[in-house]
């Protein structure tokens, strides 16, 4: 009997020391990997859990877009970033996306990126000098993209429409500050 109770005590210890170690193999990427470039539900959770106390987005934004943004990707190593993507509300299309990087870095790929520019120009926005560019996307759809320097980050927003709703977006984008 005694042979039986110690096998059964050796076997408790033997499976719980195995889902300890899977438990610390499950943990150890999440720790080396903690700040990588991951989706998140609401731009409260970058701020939460990231640490990232200036997240930019726009007070205006034209009524064909749906809110909250479709997908939110950010990260902190090696640099800060935040991405935001916006789809039309009729055909779940990404149509705007809000970046925000740490300068002097940009990120590698775009989702909406003009293949070809047709006009570039300075521009002011509420006082901060802004790079405006119209031209056309993939697809030859009519795309426009503003971008600027603001506490640190390059901005920089991308809509495939004419600048005009770009220009009015870009205007009521501030930081929304931290809890």
């Amino acid at each position: 009997m005694s042979k039986k109770l110690l096998s059964l005590l050796v076997f408790g210890v033997l499976i719980t020391a195995l889902v300890a170690a899977l438990k610390l193999v499950n943990w150890v990427p999440s720790a080396l990997q903690e700040g990588a470039l991951r989706k998140y539900g609401s731009i409260d959770e970058v701020k939460a859990k990231l640490k990232i106390t200036d997240v930019f987005a726009p007070a205006y934004y034209p009524q064909c877009f749906s809110w909250p943004p479709s997908q939110i990707a950010a990260q902190t190593r090696p640099y800060t970033a935040v991405v935001m993507e916006f789809n039309r509300k009729d055909s779940r299309e990404a149509c705007l996306i809000i970046s925000q990087v740490a300068s002097p870095h940009v990120l590698p790929e775009e989702k909406i990126k003009l293949t070809r520019v047709a006009e570039s120009v300075r521009y002011q926005l509420r006082g901060r000098d802004a790079l405006l560019e119209v031209g056309v996307c993939e697809e030859n759809i009519m795309c426009s993209r503003i971008s600027w320097n603001e506490k640190g980050y390059r901005i920089s927003v991308a809509m495939k429409s004419a600048p005009v709703d770009l220009i009015r977006i870009a205007e009521s984008m501030t930081a929304r500050p931290g809890k």
